[in-house]
């Protein structure tokens, strides 16, 4: 009878070559390392224009530029927006670390950068790194990190401290989320190899849970019974908590990887690191795009052509955005394909589409169903999911809507099949949408095609409506009702596959789509009443990339006169976020935000300031001099601050009435951790002290002899509340230093009286400036 392999050691050193055991054990683990190479050594989901053609991982792979530290709150907004706002951070103030080295600890000068740009070291720094978070929106390259981060394991170039791998992605353990399975048990069904080893000899191996944010199971640390055997048996979900808990396999590694809104369903004590996913920086897009092209000359084309729009070339931080781009702009630049060349998200989306529909064409021609059926399938399963905010579905979400698994499978350039034959007993499949985005597509053309054959709404139970411009409404208002924003680009299709340039796209695909030139109308005007209505800030900048979608830019270009005018003029409501959007999306750092370069003092009124917060929130440094901010409006302001990411360094609330309640809130943000503005001071020495400033100093500050100490926690930057130019009285003013400050020269640019401003944007006390007296 064999035994299972006692392996307790990865590759057997040289004095134990001739041991039967260690042979064996190392025999074990190149096979199972061949295995995992085999499956890992083609590009998951991105060579579906040309399945024949597989595409090697390594061959295109681009590094991602990934950080090292938490941001704090989660965000609630859609993450298109939180790619739009990332864009904004300043680089120096991340800690960029190397898919590869997520288990190694920070080297010291990475720690010296995060204590001084980001937060506090906590005590998990100075631990060994057990558990890792990896976060990161839909498409940024999650997944293919985990990819990469195997493959060059199995292919002996990295990490070979660890002995094996083992990936377990959610949407696979779905599919046995009922069953009560032995740790071993499960790692048999999933490694049929794993037979042949003693689990529990085994001293250091990574477990990879990919996409938390598909998880069907309930995950309770609190109430969940606690199991060390791996020969007992549990739910999944039970083995799962245990393993992450350390009280199964305590020296085993943990790496999770999730969207940003489900991973705070893993407690923090159970995170040791918490690294974040960015996508592509610039030049990595580039890259990308010179590795996926052939031909340089098509290559720098497709770049300059990105470039020139910005809304497209902010979505080339997502790398499925920029295989999508690739594969229209190779056809479209190209000698393939003729037509006007994609501007709008919707233009690139719909293109895509019929590439995909085409190529399905000529595959199978004896395919039973027409284009517009499947679509219409398609269409329906990506908006019941979408509403439900689900990103992976099962043959039973197929069957409701009337879809055939085979024909499904035909389908595959669009819905992607996550099919694993060696899975064992569990032959069930798994479907996904390649991207987030593609869903949003195609549940807007389910929706426009729907009221375009049978004039009934989906949104509203399939009511019967009379003008496209009435689904347009009740679309506009569903997705401004929406908490989490997951209808924000779902709408900018919708509205954007009523342009009368893509309904002739889709002629292509679809039977008669009618013509809606007087609903445009329609919907730009009450798309502008909705701006001009008390929204939430967002909510109306999404409204201006939706007018964008339909060909309207004249609140745009009314902005755009403004400025260049450089006169004051009093602006309506519409025209405040209008601005904030012409803000928001220039290709230009905002490094200082001056009100009152917009308005004077005595016109500003609270509408004004809550228009204006996405922008204070993006700012370096925002000035809100004498800009009447009331109590009510420091709650805004805290809210903005608070915002992930804050970029904010630099706050002067000076000459504002900004009473007791006001500096609370400000208070409570600053006692955050993760808050930017690293602390609140009272610039004016005859004040005493409010309640709430007090907590926030005791939590956060320290003597001005202090400031310059090594051990500090962070970036220093004066929040200014009160009158700025009086004079000095009898006490010191309070000033306020909780981190380190690099010994930089003082410049002769003063701020309040008695601090200056260093090079690095940080008010600071001045050496030349008189002593308080």
């Amino acid at each position: 009878m064999n035994h299972p392999l006692e392996f307790s050691f990865g590759i057997s050193s040289p004095g134990h070559r001739h041991d039967p055991e260690s042979t064996a054990a190392d025999e074990f683990q190149k096979k199972f390392q061949f295995n995992l190479m085999k499956k890992f050594q083609c590009l998951n989901g991105l060579n579906l224009l040309k399945r024949e053609n597989r595409t090697l991982l390594n061959e295109i792979y681009t590094e991602l530029y990934i950080t090292e530290g938490d941001s704090g709150d989660v965000n609630k907004e859609h993450e298109v927006k939180q790619i739009e706002a990332a864009l904004r951070r300043n680089p120096t103030e991340d800690t960029p670390i190397k898919c590869s080295d997520i288990f190694k600890p920070l080297t010291e000068q990475d720690k010296a950068t995060r204590r001084v740009l980001t937060k506090p070291l906590s005590e998990h720094d100075e631990e060994p790194i057990r558990n890792v978070l990896t976060k990161g929106v839909a498409g940024i390259g999650k997944t293919v990190s985990v990819q990469k981060f195997v493959l060059d394991w199995a292919e002996w170039k990295t990490n070979q401290d660890i002995h094996l791998i083992f990936p377990l992605p959610f949407r696979e353990l779905n599919l046995i989320k009922d069953q009560k399975l032995s740790l071993m048990k499960l790692l048999h069904v999933f490694f049929n190899e794993m037979k042949e080893m003693d689990i529990s000899r085994l001293e250091k191996v990574l477990f990879i849970f990919d996409g938390l944010d598909e998880c069907r199971f309930p995950l309770d640390f609190q109430k969940t019974v606690r199991v060390c055997d791996v020969t007992e048996s549990a739910p999944v979900h039970v083995l799962l908590i245990n393993l992450i808990k350390g009280n199964l396999l305590p020296s085993a590694l943990i790496w999770i990887t999730s969207r940003p809104a489900a991973a705070d369903q893993i407690p923090s004590e159970c995170v040791h690191r918490v690294t974040e996913v960015r996508g592509f920086n610039d030049p990595q897009k580039e890259e990308y795009f010179r590795k996926r092209i052939s031909d340089q000359n098509l290559a720098n084309k497709i770049i300059t052509h990105l470039k020139s729009l910005r809304s497209l070339y902010i979505m080339c931080h997502i790398p499925v955005f920029c295989w999508i781009s690739a594969a229209v702009l190779e056809r479209m630049l190209g000698e393939a394909e003729s037509g006007e060349i994609p501007k709008t998200l919707t233009q690139m989306y719909t293109h895509f589409l019929i590439i995909q529909t085409n190529i399905i064409r000529e595959k199978y021609l004896q395919k039973q169903e027409s284009d517009e059926e499947m679509l219409l399938k398609l269409g329906k399963l990506a908006f019941q999911q979408l509403e439900k905010q689900n990103l992976i579905f099962y043959e039973e979400d197929l069957r409701e809507c009337d879809i055939d698994v085979t024909e499904a499978a035909v389908y595959s350039g669009v819905c992607t099949q996550i099919f694993r034959e060696e899975f064992g007993l569990h032959q069930s499949k798994v479907y996904c949408f390649v991207h987030l985005s593609i869903q949003e597509h195609l549940a807007a053309l389910y929706v426009h095609l729907t009221f375009m054959k049978e004039q009934r709404d989906v949104l509203k139970q399939n009511q019967v409506c009379r003008t496209l411009s009435d689904v347009h409404r009740s679309a506009i208002d569903k997705a401004l009702k929406s908490q989490t924003g997951h209808l924000d680009l779902f709408l900018r299709f919708l509205l954007g596959l009523s342009l009368e340039s893509n309904q002739k796209l889709l002629h292509s695909l679809v039977t008669q789509t009618g013509s809606s030139s007087q609903n445009k109308d329609e919907t730009v005007q009450y798309i502008k009443a909705k701006i001009s209505e008390d929204l939430r800030a967002g909510k109306s900048i999404n409204l201006f990339h939706c007018l964008n979608e339909l060909g309207d830019d004249s609140l745009l270009e009314e902005i755009q006169q403004y400025l260049k005018s450089g006169a004051q003029s009093e602006l309506s409501p519409s025209q405040w976020s209008a601005l904030a959007f012409v803000l928001l999306t220039s290709a230009q750092d905002l490094e200082e935000f001056d009100l009152n370069k917009y308005i004077t003092p005595d016109k500003i009124r609270d509408e004004i300031l809550v228009r204006v917060m996405p922008v204070i929130a993006a700012s370096r440094k925002a000035m809100l001099y004498n800009c009447g901010v009331s109590d009510e409006r420091c709650a805004a302001l805290a809210s903005a601050l608070r915002s992930n990411p804050s970029h904010l360094r630099e706050l002067d609330l000076s000459e504002n009435n900004v009473g007791d309640s006001g500096v609370k809130f400000l208070s409570a943000v600053l006692e955050n951790p993760h808050c930017k503005p690293a602390t609140l001071r009272q610039t004016d020495p005859g004040d005493s002290k409010r309640p709430g400033l007090e907590a926030a100093e005791s939590a956060r500050v320290v003597p001005p002899a202090a400031s310059a100490r090594p051990d500090a926690k962070s970036p220093i930057t004066a929040a200014t509340l009160g009158p700025r130019d009086r004079e000095p009285q009898a006490q010191p003013v309070t000033q306020s230093f909780t981190g380190d400050i690099p010994k930089k020269p003082c410049s002769a640019e003063f701020g309040p009286k008695n601090t200056c401003t260093s090079e690095l944007g940080l008010v600071k006390p001045c050496s030349n400036a008189p002593e308080w007296k």
